[in-house]
C-alpha cells in the first residue's frame, strides 16, 4: 500500500457521520474536550458560536498532530496532500472529513477563504522538514505559522469590528506558541524536537542532547529563565494590543494567553522541571483564569 493510502485512510477511518450534531460533537472531542485550555477558553464565547470555533479549531488540531502521530516522512507528507484536496472538497461543496463537514457552514457564515485554511498547513510543513532552529529568527517564523495562522483564522470566527484586529490576533497566537515551548520543553524533547534556537542553546551551555536526555543542570534553569521572560513579555505585548473594540469578542484568544502565562508561571514555580514531566493547571484555575483574562 502506498503512502497516499495509509493516510487517507486514517483520515477516513474516523468515519462520516450521519448528521451534522456528529460531526460538532467530533470537533469538541478533538480540539477542546472537557478540562482542556481550549474547553474553559471557548466558554467566553456566546453558545451560538461556539460549535463554529470547535470546528475551525479542530481543523488546527488535526494539521498540528500529524507530525506527532505518524513517524514515516512520507506519510506525513501525503497525510498534508489529503488535507489539500480535503479543502479543495470542502471549497467545492463536498467535504467527506468531519471536521471539514462542520466547516461547511461556517466558511460561508464567517467569509473565510481556502488560503487561510492553507496557511495553518504551513506550520506543520515546518514540523515535517525541520527539528531544530539556528536563531530566533527562524525559531519566530515557525511560531508565526504554527500558533499565529490558526490564531488569525479564528479571530474571523471570534468576530471583529477594528480591521486590525486579526493581524493582532495573529501576533499574539504566535507569542502563545513561543511560550508553549518553554512549558512543552520535555515533551518536544522527547519526540526529538529542540525548539531553542542553537545560538541560544550555546550560549548557556545546554546541548539539544541534555534536553532529550532530561539532564537539569543550573545553566539549563538560566536558559529557560530567559525564554520565560522573553516568551511572557511577547504575550503581553501582544494581549495588550488586541483594540479594546474587539476585547470582549477576542476573549477566548485573550483567555489562553492568560492561561498560558499562568502555565508558565507554574512551571517557573517548579523550577522548571519539565524535562520529565507534563505540568498542568488544575482545571479550576484553568476556570477563573479564562473567566478573568478580558
Amino acid at each position: 500500500m502506498q503512502p497516499h493510502d495509509n493516510a487517507e485512510n486514517a483520515n477516513q477511518s474516523t468515519g462520516t457521520p450521519a448528521s451534522p450534531a456528529q460531526a460538532n460533537d467530533y470537533c469538541r472531542q478533538k480540539a477542546g474536550p472537557p478540562g482542556s485550555a481550549l474547553y474553559y477558553a471557548l466558554l467566553q464565547l456566546p453558545p451560538s458560536k461556539r460549535d463554529a470555533a470547535y470546528a475551525v479549531h479542530a481543523f488546527c488540531q488535526e494539521i498540528a498532530d500529524i507530525h506527532a502521530a505518524v513517524h514515516d516522512p512520507g506519510v506525513a507528507h501525503a497525510k498534508l496532500d489529503w488535507w489539500r484536496q480535503e479543502l479543495a472538497r470542502l471549497f467545492s461543496g463536498a467535504p467527506a472529513h468531519p471536521v471539514a463537514r462542520a466547516l461547511a457552514p461556517v466558511i460561508d457564515n464567517a467569509r473565510l477563504n481556502r488560503a487561510q485554511f492553507e496557511a495553518v498547513l504551513h506550520g506543520a510543513e515546518m514540523d515535517l522538514s525541520q527539528m531544530r532552529y539556528l536563531d530566533f529568527a527562524g525559531l519566530s517564523h515557525y511560531c508565526d505559522a504554527a500558533g499565529g495562522a490558526p490564531a488569525e483564522l479564528a479571530s474571523h470566527i471570534y468576530g471583529f469590528d477594528n480591521d486590525s484586529t486579526p493581524a493582532l490576533a495573529r501576533a499574539l497566537g504566535h507569542a502563545i506558541t513561543l511560550g508553549r515551548r518553554v512549558t512543552d520543553a520535555g515533551v518536544d524533547a522527547r519526540a526529538g524536537y529542540v525548539y531553542f534556537p542553537i545560538d541560544e542553546l550555546q550560549r548557556f551551555g545546554v546541548t539539544a542532547a541534555d534536553l532529550q536526555n532530561g539532564k537539569y543542570s543550573p545553566a539549563f534553569v538560566e536558559l529557560m529563565k530567559f525564554q520565560h521572560e522573553r516568551a511572557s513579555q511577547a504575550i503581553a505585548n501582544a494581549a495588550r494590543a488586541i483594540p479594546q473594540t474587539d476585547r470582549r469578542r477576542q476573549k477566548p484568544l485573550l483567555a489562553l494567553a492568560s492561561l498560558q502565562l499562568a502555565l508558565m508561571d507554574e512551571v517557573a514555580a517548579s523550577d522548571y522541571q519539565v524535562l520529565h514531566q507534563r505540568i498542568d493547571l488544575t482545571p479550576l484555575r484553568k476556570f477563573w483564569r479564562a473567566w478573568r483574562a478580558r
